[in-house]
């Protein structure tokens, strides 16, 4: 059987145009929210999965991919903000929101802002700890570097140089999640994020430890394993925090539960679905 095709469109939300994919089915929503440096690509295997039971919205994020990258704040309480604009503009109501990394971060936000539209949150290796405030340095006058990105040898001569080189500096989903931005240009490849909005996030990226107590639906939280980004004792003091939370670790994982050990990350999702649903 040929799966349907997913379609892709654009979306003016809260002053920005957004990109997005959209399986366009279901009773029944998700909302899948990329890490820094992603697309939302990065779910092409989770929404074949789940597009059978659930319409699954993925969008590019501010700053990322197809959607615009304004010189603005990109504090989480806006970027949660693009969300909500976007789903009441698809007019969907009510929605389980997926997040990875930053992806998660936004997703908190939104469930805390927005609990009238969130039925449940998964936070995937995502940490609340962070700088106490977030900077006040002015969108405008914010340095255009990205700490990650900015020795690589930008453009490439040729996408397999491209892949060639994220090889070196990360395993197979991390090299696929990079690669899912790759785009020819005049001058080679490149990637589609922006490395000004790359900045302006971790400009303005703090804490969130005080948010958590707000969510009142029920939230997964994953950690994984090996992570280089959510200590088991931050994530312990997040979980204590969440009235109702549901937690597990991924083995074989240091930040792409959902690529890294998808066997093990779809079980423990799955059991989460079914919590929800009989809710």
């Amino acid at each position: 059987m040929v799966e349907q095709k997913i379609r892709r469109a654009n979306v003016q939300a809260n002053g920005l145009n957004l990109f997005y994919r959209d399986t366009g089915k279901g009773e029944k929503t998700m909302l899948c929210l990329h890490g820094r440096w992603g697309r939302g690509e990065t779910w092409t295997d989770f929404m074949s999965l789940y597009r059978d039971r659930y319409r699954i919205i993925a969008p590019d994020q501010r700053g990322h991919g197809l959607s615009d990258r304004p010189v603005a704040r990109y504090d989480k309480k806006e970027m949660a903000r693009d969300m909500y604009e976007l789903m009441r503009s698809l007019d969907i109501g009510e929605y389980i929101v997926v997040g990875h990394s930053m992806g998660g971060t936004v997703a908190a936000h939104l469930a805390a802002i927005y609990p009238h539209v969130v039925k449940a949150a998964a936070i995937l290796d995502s940490t609340a700890a962070g700088q106490e405030h977030p900077s006040d340095v002015p969108p405008e006058e914010i340095e255009v570097k990205d700490a990650l990105t900015e020795d690589w040898p930008t453009p490439y001569s040729t996408y397999n140089d491209a892949v060639r080189h994220l090889e070196g500096i990360f395993g197979p989903s991390g090299v696929r999640y990079f690669s899912e931005s790759l785009i020819e240009t005049t001058t080679g490849y490149d990637f589609l994020f922006s490395r000004y909005s790359m900045a302006a996030i971790e400009q303005y990226s703090c804490s969130w430890f005080d948010i958590l107590p707000q969510i009142k639906c029920p939230v997964l939280l994953v950690r994984a394993r090996e992570s280089w980004c959510l200590s088991r004792e931050t994530a312990e003091m997040m979980r204590s925090r969440v009235k109702d939370c549901t937690y597990f670790e991924v083995s074989k994982s240091d930040h792409m539960v959902y690529a890294d050990n998808p066997d093990e990350f779809y079980s423990g999702f799955e059991k989460f679905l079914d919590k929800v649903e009989e809710e």
